[in-house]
């Protein structure tokens, strides 16, 4: 028995210097990476009424610049107004709009007490990281096909283009002219700063030309919360609470629930005044504010409009563990580990591109153009790569950033191409990249442990991505 109890003692203080030993890789993280690494999969597109997330108050606050009116949203308020109906409302944007606490639910439990007899459904159309052009290819899939009768568009954070804003903008309009729009601003980093002296962001500006164009309302969520902050009411910024403080996030952009509140409450108030204004009306499909706007920006399935060769296989990302929180956005992936495995397309535009799935094990691809390998003219994309190409390719772009540290995120890159018609080939290159040096500056723990996930070339292809047409 004494030497059971023995041997027993050995083991647990055995396992307490191993466990001890191994490096705590979250700690290592800095906030950012963090917070972001919990975005990285997707979210269910359809949602509900959650009560947990209801506003506990709404702050009396004033200000002629925290919200603009113009044309409404007559044609929600008319609706949902009415006895037991039901009203759809989308949310377009990026990790923001994604996440579950930052505004998106309690804005909609606030619409839900508008009316608690109507049927309100949520339609969380965020991804991670992107911007505008994204948001316009992945708006007819992700949003309009369900009907909304409201559509907030929140990419003040991750930006984009004025000419891509416009094309969603657009396609809404074209697709059903009596849906609403809003427009909302979150703001990130020192941005508060310039609310405080009554500036407004570059790129925010850029966004409310679009909005004056078509009369859409506008509301800044982030005014309030940089008011109080000059106040000395609120902290920006901090990884920790403090006394008598509101924190309004620990990363500099992505809210804490209490920052997320404050979100919510400047569409609240904001739609006290909106709501006056229910006159049922056609939105109008005004001239084009830019020649180059992204009206026929759209996103395909590879199977529907590309040729494979030999090498590749069409998997479901629900019968993958490490896949499957992507199921939302990508119904089926193209995946091939084939060196030189090719998928072809053909299209006439001026932009093409495609939205995949970064992780340990992914490689690299080349993308050519018209027959030859050219260097491409990177357009938008949300995957960075610290190093430069090694290799020479011009063509070659590489799946694996520093996003895919021991995670998995949708990711995805466009390129600008001639107005005209082409054929693109994309191939799994047999090149690999040097891994280690692309996570330069970060934990190296799971890559040094586990060299074998890491030491792979694999592509999944989830979506094409056109501004222009499919041939």
């Amino acid at each position: 028995m004494k030497i059971e109890k023995y041997l027993f003692v050995v083991c647990l203080m055995f396992c307490f210097f191993a466990n001890a030993q191994q490096p705590n890789a979250d700690f290592k993280k800095d906030v950012n990476v963090l917070i972001e690494g919990s975005q990285a999969g997707a979210m269910p597109l359809l949602f509900n009424v959650q009560n947990k997330y209801a506003l506990k108050e709404i702050d009396e606050f004033k200000s002629d610049k925290e919200f603009f009116l113009r044309d409404g949203l007559p044609n929600f308020f008319r609706k949902i107004n009415q006895n037991k109906s039901t009203v759809n409302i989308a949310f377009l944007g990026g990790s923001i709009t994604k996440a579950e606490d930052q505004y998106r639910n309690q804005t909609l439990t606030f619409i839900q007490s508008l009316n608690p007899a109507a049927n309100i459904k949520g339609i969380n159309a965020g991804v991670s990281g992107t911007g505008t052009e994204l948001g316009a290819c992945r708006v007819n899939e992700q949003v309009l096909k369900y009907k909304p009768d409201l559509i907030f568009v929140e990419f003040a954070v991750n930006g984009g283009s004025n000419q891509a804003m416009e094309g969603i903008v657009r396609q809404i309009i074209k697709n059903n002219p009596k849906t609403d729009i809003c427009f909302i601003y979150t703001i990130a980093g020192d941005q508060y700063q310039q609310y405080a002296k009554n500036e407004i962001p570059a790129k925010i500006n850029g966004f409310e030309k679009v909005a004056e164009h078509y009369k859409i309302p506008s509301i800044h969520l982030g005014l309030y919360p940089s008011v109080l902050a000059s106040q000395g009411k609120l902290v920006w910024k901090s990884s920790s609470d403090i006394a008598d403080k509101i924190v309004f996030s620990k990363d500099g952009t992505h809210p804490a629930k209490a920052g997320g509140d404050l979100y919510a409450q400047a569409i609240a108030r904001a739609f006290q005044i909106f709501k006056t204004e229910t006159t049922v009306s056609n939105h109008e499909l005004m001239n084009p504010l830019y020649v180059d706007n992204w009206d026929d920006a759209g996103m395909y399935s590879p199977l529907e409009m590309a040729t494979f060769s030999k090498g590749w296989t069409t998997i479901n990302p629900l019968n993958y563990g490490h896949l499957k929180t992507f199921a939302p956005w990508f119904s089926t992936l193209s995946k091939t580990v084939e060196a030189n495995a090719t998928c072809t397309f053909n299209f006439k535009g001026t932009v093409f591109g495609f939205f995949d799935i970064g992780g340990p094990e992914v490689g690299q691809v080349l993308v050519e153009i018209d027959g030859q390998c050219v260097e491409l003219k990177r357009k938008a994309g949300n995957a960075s790569v610290k190093i430069p190409n090694e290799t020479g390719f011009q063509c070659l772009v590489n799946r694996f950033n520093t996003n895919c540290n021991n995670r998995y995120r949708g990711q995805f890159e466009m390129f600008e191409v001639p107005d005209g018609m082409h054929e693109v080939k994309i191939s799994l290159s047999p090149i690999k990249a040097n891994k280690v040096a692309i996570l330069q500056g970060q934990d190296l723990y799971d890559i040094e442990q586990n060299p074998d996930k890491y030491n792979q070339k694999v592509f999944y292809l989830g979506k094409i991505l056109l501004k222009g047409i499919v041939l």
